[in-house]
Parts: C-alpha cells; sequence; structure tokens
C-alpha cells in the first residue's frame, strides 16, 4: 500500500531557506508542486520537483517527493535511489521507509523490502500501512505464519483495511484453512460488497470448504464485477468440475482462454474436463497447448500421461509419467546418492532398491516386477508400506524386504515402484502375466474358516467404499444402500474393508445382511485370506480390488464412467487382472445401471 505524505509535509519542511528565499517564498512553491502532485499533474510535478531540487538538492521533503512520484510511475530504481537520498539525510522517516519498501518489492527484491518495513516500524510501532506491506513481503517470503501476525496488526490498527483482510484471506487458503479464510473474505465485503478480488477469492475458501453451489456463485459475482478478468472463469470452472457439470466447466474455462489465450493451468484443467465428458482428442490438444505455452509445465505432460495411459498407449504414457515428480508428486522425490535406474544400466550383479510411492494399491500392482529383477542378475530391495510387509513375504524371488520408515540397507541403484513399467519398457502386449504373483498365508485360513462357519450359500466379499482421504473417493465409492438389489439373492455377502461412513455402519447394523470382519482385518495378509475364503470378491476402485486381482481371485470391479488410467477404457477385462470383470457407468455419476447389471450378473451365477 502506498503511503501518500505529500499533504502533511507543510509541518516538516525544513529550516534550510537559501537566502535569496524566504520562508513565505519557500512554503508557496513547496505548496504548488504538492498540489501538483495530489492532484494527478504528475508531468508538470516532476518538472517542478527537478527545478526546486536545484536550490534545495538536500531538502528530504522534495526527494522524498520525487521518488515517491517516481513510484507511482513504475519507475522503481529510481524511486529506490531517490527515496534513499531522502533517507540518508533524515533516517527517520517511517513513511518515506515504507514507499522505498514498496519500490524494492516491485523491484523484486523481498528482503530489501522487509528490511524499510522492519526500520518504519521500529521508528513507528503503530504504523498499519508498514505491517500491511510487511505482510506482503511475508507471503512473498513463503512465511505465512509471520504474514498473518502482520496483517492481524495491521488490522487492529486499522480495522476498516479491507485490502488486509483479502490478503489475510489468501495465505489462509494457501495454508487451506478455509474457514478462517472465509471469515476475512467476508469481513472485506462488508466493507466493500463490489470487491471483485474478494468474491473470487471468496469462491476459492468456499470450494476448499466443499460448497460448490455457493463458490459458483461467488465466482459469478466477482465475473460480473469485473468481465474480462480470466482467472476468475477458470476458478468457476475447477468449482464446477467439483460439481461433476464437466460440460459446464469447459465453457467456463473457454470463456477464460478466449479472455487470456496464455494461461497454462486453464487449457489443463479445460483438458481434465474433456477428459471426463470423453472428448479425448480435444484434451490431448488442450495438453499439447499448455505444453507449447510452458515447456517445463508437470501439470501439463502428467495429464497428457495419464491420458496416453487411459488410451493405452503405454509406450509414451509410462515415458511421460516421470513428470509425475514435477506435479502430484513433487513434494515426495526421494534424494538419494545412488543413481536411479529406468532400464538402461546393467544390473548384472548389482541391489536395486524399489521404494513405495502412491497408494497400496499401486504397490500392489508394480510389486509383480520384482521378482523379475532375479532375471537380470540383480538382487532387490523391495521397501514395503507396513500394511502390506506380511503379504509381500509371499512374493517369490530372491528379495529383502524392508519396511517403510526403516533404514535401507546398501545398494548400488534405485527405482520409484511406479517406474518400473517405464524400465521394463511395458506395453500392454508385455504386461508380466504371471498371475497369481501374492497368495494368502496358509497359516491364517483356519482363523477365518472358524469364524465363518458353515457355508450356506456362494460367499460374496464386498468392498463398496474406499479412504475418504483418497483424492478421488467421491469418484470411486458409493453408498452400501445403492447395493440394496442384492440383498434379495441367496448369497451370503461379507464386507471385505475396514473402514465404514457412519450412514453405512448405521444400515449394517439395521440390515444384518453383510456381515463385517473390520475389527479382525489387521493387515492385507488378513485380507488376503479372507478374500481366499470369498467365491467373488465385488468392489470398487481400490486396493483391496488390486489385491484380489494379484491373487487372481474372481473379482468383478466396479467403475467410474472415466476410470483411473489403469482400467483403459470400454473393455470388460483387465490385462494386468485376468480373473477381474470390468463394470462400468454408461454415463458419469450412473452408478444405478452398473448395479443392475451387477444384480443381473450375479443371478446369472445362480
Amino acid at each position: 500500500m502506498l503511503h501518500s505524505f505529500i499533504t502533511t509535509l507543510h509541518a516538516e519542511m525544513t529550516d534550510q531557506v537559501p537566502s535569496n528565499y524566504s520562508s513565505a517564498q519557500q512554503a508557496e512553491l513547496f505548496d504548488q508542486v504538492f498540489a501538483l502532485h495530489e492532484s494527478g499533474r504528475w508531468s508538470e510535478a516532476a518538472a517542478q520537483y527537478q527545478r526546486l531540487l536545484v536550490d534545495f538538492p538536500d531538502n528530504v521533503e522534495l526527494l522524498a517527493g520525487l521518488g515517491t512520484l517516481a513510484l507511482q510511475q513504475g519507475r522503481y530504481d529510481e524511486a529506490v535511489a531517490l527515496l534513499g537520498k531522502s533517507l540518508a539525510i533524515d533516517p527517520a522517516q517511517e513513511c518515506v521507509l515504507t514507499n522505498r519498501g514498496l519500490a524494492y518489492a516491485q523491484l523484486r527484491q523481498p528482503l530489501q523490502a522487509l528490511a524499510c518495513y522492519e526500520q518504519a516500524l521500529a521508528l513507528c510501532p503503530d504504523y498499519a500501512d508498514a505491517y500491511y506491506n510487511r505482510g506482503n513481503v511475508l507471503k512473498e517470503l513463503q512465511r505465512p505464519e509471520e504474514a498473518l501476525h502482520s496483517y492481524a496488526a495491521a488490522l487492529r490498527l486499522h480495522p476498516h483495511l479491507s485490502a488486509a483482510y483479502i490478503n489475510r484471506g489468501i495465505v489462509l487458503n494457501e495454508l487451506q484453512r478455509y474457514s478462517e479464510a472465509l471469515e476475512n473474505f467476508q469481513q472485506a465485503l462488508a466493507l466493500n460488497p463490489n470487491d471483485a478480488l474478494a468474491h473470487n477469492n471468496c469462491g476459492i475458501a468456499l470450494k476448499g470448504l466443499r460448497r460448490l453451489e455457493a463458490a459458483v456463485a461467488s465466482f459469478d459475482r466477482a465475473g460480473a464485477l469485473q468481465p474480462g478478468w480470466a482467472e476468475v472463469y477458470n476458478n468457476r470452472g475447477n468449482a464446477l468440475e467439483g460439481l461433476r457439470r464437466f460440460a459446464e466447466a469447459v465453457l467456463s474455462y473457454d470463456q477464460a482462454i478466449a479472455l487470456n489465450p496464455r494461461l497454462t493451468e486453464v487449457f489443463v484443467n479445460r483438458g481434465n474436463a474433456l477428459v471426463q465428458v470423453r472428448r479425448l482428442d480435444e484434451a490431448l490438444r488442450d495438453f499439447d497447448q499448455a505444453i507449447a505455452l510452458s515447456p517445463e509445465s508437470g501439470s501439463a505432460y502428467w495429464c497428457k500421461a495419464v491420458l496416453k495411459l487411459l488410451g493405452g498407449d503405454y509406450a509414451e504414457g509410462w515415458r511421460l509419467f516421470e513428470w509425475r515428480w514435477r506435479d502430484q508428486q513433487k513434494d515426495q522425490l526421494r534424494k538419494f546418492s545412488q543413481p536411479v535406474w529406468l532400464g538402461e544400466e546393467s544390473l548384472e550383479g548389482k541391489t536395486l532398491l524399489l521404494h513405495a510411492e502412491q497408494g497400496l494399491g499401486d504397490f500392489i500392482q508394480c510389486c509383480r516386477y520384482a521378482p523379475l529383477l532375479e532375471l537380470y542378475g540383480a538382487r532387490a530391495l523391495l521397501e514395503t508400506p507396513p500394511a502390506l510387509h506380511a503379504l509381500m513375504t509371499t512374493l517369490q524371488g530372491d528379495m529383502t524386504l524392508v519396511n517403510y520408515g526403516e533404514a535401507v540397507p546398501a545398494f548400488d541403484l534405485h527405482c520409484p515402484i511406479m517406474s518400473l513399467p517405464l524400465a521394463f519398457k511395458t506395453t500392454l502386449a508385455s504386461i508380466p502375466d504371471g498371475v497369481p504373483y501374492l497368495y494368502a498365508d496358509a497359516a491364517r485360513q483356519p482363523f477365518w474358516q472358524a469364524r465363518l462357519g458353515k457355508k450356506t450359500a456362494p460367499r460374496i466379499g464386498l468392498v463398496w467404499s474406499g479412504s475418504v482421504a483418497h483424492r478421488n473417493d467421491h469418484n470411486r465409492s458409493l453408498p452400501l444402500a445403492m447395493l440394496e438389489p442384492l440383498w434379495q439373492l441367496p448369497f451370503e455377502f461379507h464386507a471385505v474393508q475396514k473402514e465404514f461412513r457412519p450412514a453405512d455402519a448405521a444400515l449394517l447394523a439395521e440390515l444384518g445382511r453383510v456381515r463385517g470382519h473390520a475389527e479382525c482385518l489387521g493387515d492385507f495378509a488378513d485380507t488376503a485370506a479372507l478374500i481366499n475364503e470369498m467365491d467373488l470378491l465385488i468392489s470398487v476402485d481400490t486396493s483391496v480390488a488390486h489385491l484380489a486381482g494379484a491373487l487372481a481371485a474372481p473379482v468383478w470391479i466396479l467403475l467410474p464412467f472415466t476410470p483411473d488410467y489403469r482400467w483403459l477404457l470400454e473393455r470388460a477385462d483387465s490385462p494386468w487382472y485376468p480373473t477381474a470383470r470390468l463394470f462400468r457407468q454408461p454415463a458419469d455419476g450412473d452408478w444405478g445401471s452398473v448395479i443392475r447389471q451387477l444384480a443381473a450378473s450375479l443371478e446369472a451365477l445362480l
């Protein structure tokens, strides 16, 4: 925030008056230049400042005024120099320090800007503008908690400083403290109901709170107030995607691109929305356009990778999949002194660390590659999530298991487990087909046989929902009540999942038609043993579905209209799991059709 101090300079005039000027003449001349400056007649003001500085070369007010004018006109280097000259004569000018901090901030020199604000606050601890600007530079320096404190101090001193509420809310949004952020934007809107920036960021907070209809309304209001703001239409598209209104989201992204065709993020977002409505060729063009705009865009390459894999183009898809370390998993990149192996170097006589990443289902899918390393003369170290450790002891081959988080023995090369398809140059035709490659522990079967008792009908295991923490859970999971058409069929139904949503737990207790075993499922070896007692597992897209496939157990997998990339498109089988049958939504969100097809297929089994 620029501190305008021109109108207060009368009281701070210096006593250094040249002999050819009277005090009254000096006051009149200074009044004139300050009036020109304040009224926006900047060219005239600049000329007058320069003339006066010939006679008053060391006048702090004239130097500060001309420096402030340079700041306002975007001549930031000049502003820093002029304001510095004023401060060299009189360092105790908090408003000049603040404006010099603003010039430094515009020059992308945040540490110098911060030093100016700190000096201003040392001179004047109740200086709201300095606290506000200090908050802005702390925000830029990625010091969010300090920024929040600085904004709070500004607001204690100046409760009507709308911009401080907005910027504090932006920081809270970045921290995902959306409820607090929303309160700040509402405070800003109480002060200025027509602030487009506040409405836009209010929408971002509402989206974070999953109040998506309200978010769309906020973005609509921001767009109405500032129709040329492309980012608003991009944000609106994001909220519409959250509501699964993908066609409308595409139109919103279209508006954003029409306003600013240089925004990489919008092309990525529109591409993702186009994937959801199965306009795949258009989606690919959007990802390519995003890459053309930003050749280092991790998100564009990552989305293109997923699209390629979904379409079965494994040669390019797995290669592009490595961009995950520049996007989705940039904070999870493991740094080892040993080189990464992606299939190029010889493995003869080497020890290769395969380290865990992504979810448990991903690990189960790709651990099949570990036994193949023995064929290359390598010894494998398999870093295993603890929940999978006992299960992984059934994996064949010469390897050592290490729990994730424990010290890793010496190794020569390393490979993230989801990079193994690339390293082995996997195509649809060359997926390792040695299934089963995981096995239920025979020692755990007597427990389950005793718990389940005598079989009264074919046993069907059910998994209808996954972890709520999964970013795609809203798309893959369904409520237990939707499986009601199955209850009329003469089967034993068993829940093969550990987590239940409250409504599902209540229905389980009420129905008595599906038997739960959550308290007995300690790890995935327990789950494998339970699956081994089932005649069929029916599962949504979770790690348990992968487990059944790896065990070569009969598994029917229920998939959304646009599934995860590994399930490909259209086909009813999976090249990864030969015993799997895929049931797909015919339209977005249409689980009803899937359940009817499922019930008919179960009746056919009878």
